[in-house]
C-alpha cells in the first residue's frame, strides 16, 4: 500500500523538524497560486474563480499519492493555452459548453494517465525529444504572452496565431485604451523590480494587492478610465458535480487529451527529477506520477477544475521555500481554501490587466534562449529541431506545432536508427589499440585487411545501409582479403540481419575473401546459434579480440603458403 499510497509512507515518520519548511513554502506557493491560479484561468478561456477550484483538490490528491517532495502542482501556463486553443476550437470560449468541455477534459487527462501508469507506458513521451519539447514551450510562451497583449492594450481582438494577433493589433491600434495600457505595464515593471530585489518575494500578490486596491481607490472600471476588473468573483467551496459526458464531445477531445495528457507528465516529471537530484532521501516512481497526475485530474474534474500539471516555477520556490514533503502541497491547497471561503469578493476591482502582467513576466521565463544557443554550438540537428517546432507552432498553431514536433522527433530517430556510425579501425602503433582512421589520420589502414566496428544494433533499417558502407570501404582496396567485424557495438541482430550477413558471407567466399567477427556479444551469439550464420561463417572464424582474428589470418595464410610450396615441389 504504501508503493501506491506514498502518504502511508512519510506522513507516519514525519518529523518536526520538517514542520517549520513545510509550513513556509506551503503558504508561500499558496500565495502565489492565488494570483496564478486566476491568470491562467483567464489564459485558458475559463473565469477567474475556475483557476482557484484548480488549486485546492487536485493538490491534495497529488500530495497524498505523488512521490516527488516538491513537485508543485496546479494551473500552469502552456496547459492553459492548449486548452483555449483546443477546446476553444470546439465551443464558444466563455459559453457554458465550453467549461463543461474544459471539465470534461480533466477527466479524459486524468483516465489517459492513470492507464499509462498502470500499464507502465510512460516510455511514450520519450518521442517527445528535449529539442522539440524546449522549442515548443519556447514557441508556446511566446503565443501565450502575444495572447495577453490585448488585456495590456484594453482592444478587443479574436484569438488567433502570432502573425495574425499582430495585424489586429496593427488595425485596432487608434482604440488602444491608455490607462489599461499603463496598469499593464505598470504591473509588469513591478513584477521585474522585486524579482530583482528578492526572488522569494510573493510578487504576484503584491502586484494583485496593488492592483485591487488602485482600481477600488480610483474606480478604474468607471469613466473616463474603463479598465476592465474581473468582477464579481463568487464565493465557498467548489460543488461536487459529475461532468457532462457525452459521445462527441470525447471523441473530439481525444487528441487534445493526449496532447496535454503526454506534455503535462513531460514536465512535470522532468521537474520532479531536477529537484529530486539535490535530496538523497527519496527516489521518483515515474509510473507512480502518471497514477497520482492521472488521479489528481480526475479528481479535479468532480470539483469543477480544468487540468492541472507540475509547475516550474512554483516547484522551484517551493523547494527553495524550505519544502520536505508533501505537507507543503496540502498546506498550499489550505491557503487557497481559505481565500474561497473568505476572500473572493476583494478580487471585484482586479483589473484583468494585472493578471495578464502575471502571464506575461510569468511565461517569458520559459522562452529558453540557452538551449537553442547551447544547441545551435553542439548539436546543429537537434537545433534544426528546436527551431522547426517553433516556427510551426508560431505559424500554424499549438496543436499543430506539437504534431509537427512529434513528427520531427520520430524522423530524427528513424534517421540514427537508418544511419548508424560506421567506424573503419586500424592500428595505432604506440597505443597499440584499434582506432578509427577517420578520427586518427597517422594510422595507415591494412590494404589487405578490411576492419569495421558497428556501433548500433544491427536490424532491418540500418542493414541496407551498413552493407552499403562496407561496399564503398571495400573499393578504397586493392587485393583485399579478409574483412573483420568487430561486433562490441552490436546488441542484437534481427532476421533481416542475419540475410545480410549471409549475402555478404556467400558474395566474399565467391571472392575469396575471408569474413570474421571479433568482440561477440552474448545477444548476437545467440542469434547466430540460432541461424545458419554459423555453420556459412565458419566455427573457427569468431574471435575475442581483434588481435586474435588477425593473428589467425597470419597463421593461416602462413600454413596455406607453405601447404602450396609442398604441392609445388610435389609436382
Amino acid at each position: 500500500m504504501k508503493k501506491y499510497i506514498p502518504i502511508l509512507d512519510w506522513l507516519p515518520n514525519y518529523k518536526k523538524k520538517n514542520l517549520s519548511g513545510d509550513l513556509s513554502a506551503g503558504i508561500t506557493v499558496g500565495v502565489m497560486l492565488i494570483p496564478q491560479g486566476m491568470a491562467y484561468a483567464m489564459l485558458a478561456g475559463l473565469k477567474p474563480i475556475y483557476g482557484l477550484y484548480a488549486a485546492t483538490v487536485p493538490l491534495i490528491l497529488y500530495a497524498i499519492l505523488g512521490t516527488s517532495r516538491q513537485l508543485a502542482v496546479g494551473p500552469v501556463a502552456v496547459v492553459s493555452l492548449l486548452i483555449a486553443s483546443g477546446v476553444g476550437a470546439l465551443a464558444e470560449i466563455g459559453s457554458d459548453n465550453f467549461l463543461g468541455m474544459a471539465i470534461l477534459l480533466s477527466l479524459m487527462i486524468g483516465v489517459f494517465q492513470l492507464l499509462m501508469g498502470i500499464f507502465k507506458v510512460g516510455f511514450i513521451v520519450n518521442f517527445l525529444s528535449h529539442p522539440v519539447l524546449s522549442g515548443f514551450i519556447s514557441a508556446a510562451a511566446v503565443y501565450i504572452a502575444f495572447s495577453q497583449v490585448k488585456h495590456i492594450l484594453g482592444i478587443s481582438i479574436p484569438r488567433g496565431k502570432v502573425h495574425e494577433t499582430v495585424h489586429n493589433i496593427y488595425l485596432k491600434f487608434g482604440e488602444i485604451n491608455k490607462y489599461t495600457l499603463a496598469v499593464g505595464l505598470g504591473g509588469i515593471a513591478t513584477i521585474i523590480i522585486l524579482k530583482k530585489i528578492n526572488k522569494r518575494i510573493p510578487f504576484p500578490l503584491i502586484v494583485v494587492l496593488l492592483g485591487m486596491g488602485i482600481g477600488y481607490l480610483i474606480g478604474l472600471d468607471a469613466a473616463p478610465y474603463n479598465v476592465s476588473i474581473v468582477g464579481a468573483v463568487p464565493d465557498g467551496l467548489p460543488a461536487f458535480t459529475v461532468p457532462t459526458i457525452s459521445y462527441e464531445a470525447v471523441t473530439s477531445l481525444i487528441p487534445i487529451a493526449l496532447t496535454i495528457a503526454l506534455i503535462g507528465f513531460t514536465e512535470s516529471i522532468a521537474v520532479a527529477k531536477s529537484i529530486q537530484k539535490k535530496h538523497k532521501n527519496y527516489e521518483i516512481d515515474a509510473s507512480q506520477e502518471l497514477l497520482a497526475l492521472g488521479i489528481a485530474n480526475i479528481g479535479a474534474s468532480f470539483f469543477q477544475a480544468f487540468p492541472t500539471m507540475g509547475g516550474f516555477a512554483r516547484s522551484a520556490v517551493n523547494d527553495q521555500s524550505g519544502a520536505k514533503t508533501n505537507l507543503a502541497g496540502i498546506i498550499s491547497a489550505t491557503v487557497v481554501i481559505l481565500t474561497l471561503l473568505f476572500l473572493t469578493p476583494y478580487f471585484y476591482y482586479l483589473p484583468n490587466a494585472i493578471l495578464a502582467s502575471i502571464i506575461i513576466v510569468a511565461v517569458f521565463g520559459l522562452i529558453d534562449f540557452k538551449e537553442a544557443k547551447h544547441l545551435w554550438k553542439t548539436d546543429r540537428k537537434d537545433f534544426a529541431m528546436f527551431m522547426i517546432t517553433a516556427i510551426a507552432t508560431l505559424t500554424l498553431g499549438v496543436e499543430q506545432g506539437i504534431i509537427v514536433g512529434v513528427g520531427v522527433s520520430i524522423v530524427g530517430l528513424l534517421i540514427r536508427v537508418s544511419y548508424p556510425h560506421i567506424a573503419e579501425l586500424g592500428l595505432d602503433e604506440k597505443s597499440r589499440k584499434y582506432l578509427n582512421v577517420e578520427r586518427f589520420e597517422h594510422i595507415n589502414p591494412d590494404d589487405e585487411v578490411l576492419i569495421v566496428r558497428l556501433d548500433a544494433q544491427l536490424f532491418f533499417a540500418n542493414t541496407r545501409y551498413f552493407q552499403d558502407r562496407l561496399k564503398r570501404l571495400e573499393e578504397k582496396r586493392e587485393g583485399l582479403k579478409a574483412v573483420i567485424l568487430d561486433a562490441r557495438g552490436i546488441n542484437g541482430m534481427d532476421s533481416t540481419a542475419v540475410h545480410a550477413i549471409l549475402d555478404l558471407v556467400a558474395d566474399y567466399k565467391k571472392r575469396n575473401v575471408r569474413f570474421l567477427m571479433s568482440n561477440v556479444k552474448g545477444p548476437v551469439r545467440d542469434t547466430i546459434r540460432r541461424t545458419k550464420l554459423r555453420g556459412e561463417i565458419g566455427p573457427d572464424n569468431f574471435f575475442l579480440s581483434i588481435e586474435d582474428a588477425l593473428q589467425y589470418l597470419e597463421t593461416n595464410t602462413k600454413k596455406e603458403y607453405q601447404d602450396i610450396t609442398l604441392q609445388s615441389n610435389e609436382d
